[in-house]
Parts: C-alpha cells; sequence; structure tokens
C-alpha cells in the first residue's frame, strides 16, 4: 500500500483493493457522489463506474450505502443488496476530509478479511486524496494568476490602462511606468521553464506572460535595465540553442501594443541569428509621428464605432468592436484565441464592423487605413497649436491628406530605406510592391510575379530580413508597409 501511494496515489490503491476484494472500490463523498473509483473485471461486476448492469448495481448500492453513512453520522455501514454486499468506512485525515468515504462492494457474502483490509487502506488513501486535492488546487490558483496576468495584457494592448492597474494590483510585480517588451519563442514543452527563468532572471520586477495566441511564446514586460542589455538579457541569450530572443526599444506603458509589435517584429530577424537574439531597429512609429493632426481624421473614421449602440444585449458594444477589430488586424485568424471567442463569432463582428465603416475588410488598403486609425485612438496626442502655412499643423481629414504631410513622408522614406539603398536590386521593391497590391496573399503573388508559392515565400523571407520587420507572420508590418508606399506615391504622383 505504501508503495502504491508514493507511485500511483488514489487510483493505485483504488485498483489493487478492488483487486484483493474481487469486486468495486471507490471513494465517495457525503452526498453519494463516486469521486474515484476501480473495478476487477469479474463476470458479476462488470464496470469501474456504473456501466453495464451489474455495475450499476455496484455504483448504485455504493452511493445510497455512503448516504446512509451521512445521515446517521455513522463511521462505517454495511447493506446487504441481495446478489451484492457494500461496506462504507468513513476516511480519517485532515478536517476537511471528513464526509468522504472509502466503499467497496462485492458480490455474495462479504469477506471475512474484507473490514480489517478496509481499516488499513483507509490513511493512505486518506493522505494521497489530501495531496492530489492539493495539487489540483493548485493548478486552479496558477491557472487563475495565468489568465489573470494574459487579461491585463490584452487590457494593455487595447489601451485599457485603469482596468489593467486595477487587476495587476492583486498580483506582484507593479506594472511599470516605462518597460522594455521581450518576446521568446521556445520550443515545446519548454515554455514553463522560460517563465520561471524570466521571472528569477528579473528578481521579479518583469511581467510575465504565457502568449495566448501562439503556444510557444512568452512576453515579459520588464523595467528598462541602466545599460543596454541587463540581467534577462543575459540569461535569454543563454538560452540560444534553444529559444529565439525579441526585444523592443523602451517604451511607455501606455505603448504596450506598439512595444509588442517591435519585439515581434525583432523575433522575426533573431530566427535567422546565430545569437538567436535580436532588438527592434530604431524607427518612429506612424501614430506618434502623425501626432494630434491624425485625432480629427481617425475619429470621423472610427465614429460609426465609438457610437455604436448593440440592438440586443447580447450583442457587442462599440468597444468591444473596436477591440475585436484590432485583435484582428494583430493576429488575424489567431484572434480568436486573444480574444477567446469562436471563429464564427469573430468572423460575424468582422462583418459588422466593415457594415458599420463601409469598408471592405478583406483589402489592405481598408485594413491599413482602420489599423492606423486605431493606433492613434489608443494613443492619443494633444493637437498641435495651428500655425497658418505649416502644413504639419493642420488637422488631417483624408487619409491621403495625412500621408502628405511632410513628417509622414519622411517617416515613409525611412521605411522604406533597407529597399532604396545603394547596391539594392530592384527585385525585393517590385516583390514587396507586388505583395501588397495583391492584399498580402501569398497565391495571388506568387501568380501575379509568375513563380511558385514557396518561391514567393522565400523572397518574402528574404525582404523581412533587409526591413527587419515580421511580414508574413503576425503582427505583420503589411499595414506600415502599405502606408509607407501609398504615401511615397503620393508625393511620386504629385511631381
Amino acid at each position: 500500500m505504501q508503495s502504491l501511494a508514493r507511485s500511483g496515489g488514489t487510483r493505485a490503491l483504488l485498483r489493487w483493493l478492488a483487486a484483493r476484494a474481487g469486486g468495486w472500490a471507490g471513494l465517495l463523498d457525503a452526498s453519494g457522489t463516486v469521486l474515484c473509483a476501480a473495478m476487477h473485471h469479474r463476470p458479476a461486476i462488470r464496470a469501474a463506474d456504473g456501466h453495464g448492469a451489474s455495475g450499476g448495481q455496484a455504483t448504485e448500492l455504493a452511493s445510497g450505502a455512503a448516504r446512509t453513512l451521512t445521515d446517521r453520522g455513522l463511521r462505517s455501514v454495511t447493506l446487504d443488496g441481495g446478489a451484492e454486499t457494500a461496506v462504507l468506512l468513513a476516511l480519517g485525515g485532515p478536517r476537511h476530509q471528513h464526509g468522504l468515504a472509502l466503499g467497496v462492494v462485492v458480490a455474495g457474502p462479504l469477506p471475512g478479511h474484507l473490514t480489517a483490509l478496509l481499516a488499513d487502506v483507509t490513511l493512505p488513501l486518506a493522505l494521497c486524496w489530501e495531496a492530489e486535492s492539493a495539487e489540483r488546487k493548485r493548478r486552479r490558483v496558477d491557472l487563475a494568476e495565468s489568465r489573470s496576468r494574459e487579461a491585463v495584457l490584452h487590457l494593455l494592448m487595447i489601451g485599457q490602462l485603469a482596468t489593467a492597474h486595477q487587476i495587476a494590483g492583486a498580483l506582484r510585480p507593479r506594472l511599470p511606468d516605462l518597460m522594455r517588451v521581450y518576446v521568446a519563442e521556445c520550443p515545446p514543452g519548454r515554455r514553463d521553464d522560460v517563465v520561471r527563468m524570466c521571472a528569477d532572471a528579473s528578481e521579479g520586477r518583469a511581467w510575465v506572460v504565457r502568449c495566448p495566441v501562439y503556444s510557444g511564446h512568452v512576453i515579459a514586460l520588464t523595467p528598462p535595465p541602466p545599460g543596454a542589455a541587463g540581467p534577462l538579457d543575459r540569461a535569454l541569450t543563454s538560452m540560444a540553442g534553444d529559444c529565439a530572443v525579441g526585444v523592443s526599444d523602451d517604451v511607455p506603458l501606455r505603448e504596450t501594443a506598439v512595444g509588442y509589435a517591435q519585439a515581434f517584429h525583432a523575433l522575426a530577424i533573431a530566427r535567422a541569428h546565430t545569437d538567436r537574439y535580436a532588438s527592434f531597429g530604431a524607427a518612429p512609429e506612424l501614430a506618434l509621428v502623425a501626432g494630434g493632426v491624425a485625432a480629427p481624421w481617425a475619429r470621423d473614421l472610427l465614429e460609426p464605432l465609438t457610437s455604436h449602440a448593440p440592438k440586443r444585449p447580447q450583442d457587442p458594444s462599440g468597444q468591444e468592436l473596436i477591440a475585436t477589430a484590432s485583435s484582428w488586424l494583430a493576429f488575424y485568424s489567431r484572434a480568436t484565441a486573444h480574444l477567446k471567442i469562436h471563429r464564427n463569432t469573430l468572423a460575424a463582428r468582422l462583418r459588422l464592423i466593415g457594415q458599420l465603416l463601409g469598408m471592405d475588410l478583406d483589402r489592405l488598403a481598408d485594413q491599413s487605413a482602420l489599423a492606423l486609425a486605431l493606433r492613434v485612438h489608443s494613443s492619443p496626442v494633444p493637437p498641435p497649436d495651428h500655425r497658418p502655412g505649416d502644413p504639419d499643423t493642420a488637422p488631417a481629414r483624408t487619409l491621403d491628406d495625412l500621408l502628405s504631410r511632410p513628417a509622414v513622408q519622411r517617416w515613409a522614406r525611412i521605411q522604406l530605406r533597407p529597399l532604396t539603398s545603394e547596391g539594392c536590386s530592384a527585385d525585393p521593391s517590385a516583390t514587396l510592391r507586388t505583395w501588397l497590391e495583391q492584399d498580402a496573399q501569398l497565391s495571388r503573388t506568387a501568380a501575379e510575379l509568375g513563380i511558385s508559392i514557396p518561391g514567393a515565400r522565400k523572397r518574402l523571407t528574404r525582404l523581412e530580413a533587409q526591413l527587419e520587420r515580421s511580414l508574413l507572420h503576425a503582427p505583420s508590418a503589411r499595414h506600415d508597409l502599405w502606408l509607407a508606399v501609398r504615401a511615397v506615391g503620393l508625393t511620386a504622383a504629385q511631381v
């Protein structure tokens, strides 16, 4: 019994007991519910869990005996069911185990040795059940904490800082005002190890989350180290053989979505590096470059969503539609895992969003405009004082008006500079433009270029290395690149 308790726990003990008794053995609560059971397969009793005629009779007889034990406040009870006999003993052990009973049902009369056998097994069985119950509770607590951290990350990604702080207040550590975002890509089975390593290396200062979208990713938000690299950087690079790591710039907490996108783009580069580690190359964020002049345009574009009132209580609110649009533009089909909704629910919400905005969300142009508007909406910048004759301070009313601004034009040239630098062939630029014109659809791009789909994928993979941005995996830089190409095209058209 001691060996079985250590190696197999409750189930192993019950299987052993059922074999020794030649019948059914189970653990029941005060209401007669069978919590765990085992069966010795004999013709008289054919099932361990109540399936089959004789097995059902055994379970019913044991449940009735458990209720009798509870109602009368007894420590043991024996019931004769005619062809079967049930004997129950209340479990000893910890106080909260009171109400649990060990039951055995055998065919025919009760064997003489069975009572002593039951008395011997109740203590190890009670201790096993106690240990297993504690482990189940620990797992539930761990799951609840993991889901809470995931919820905080989701709130930060959609700009709900106040609610995120309220939930995070019950956990540790405190959310940093300025942070650096890490995304670590782990091999199967290593994610828990990386989570523990991040917590230990940061001395508990990192907010570590198991990514809800990618099963092999770990996300860590940590205060910036004093130097270029901190303990977490060194610990992650030491795992280069197993993991790839992307790191963002230092960003304020309200720009968590920007930091995550930066770290994800860096991860695309880290996969090809020998040290499997890369930090995000310095590049401005368009929503900040556009500044407050983009606010009127974004407000007008999103007004059908922000003012949306659901017709039925179960319909999504305007805020839910905005969160859905943001998640889908970042993760596409994987948004179902991020939002914890069914794919049919996601499809229905996207149809409603498209109808409200008058957009075709299958078109990359409409996706890019909506993505920019949502980023401006989530990180508002006060509008500048309008100075007559200064195009950078006049409020923008259309997307092309915004993309024609000198500051945005400079941003666009920075985005495309790796493809226009000296020595760069025209092929990458042509591939990128074709991919964007074909709404980032790989099969259509391959057909337009007259190459195979694997060939198109290889070209885009090389573009990822040149641009230092993720293209094929979400979050993708496709929206920023479409906007940059559009902005450069507007200047060329004016010339």
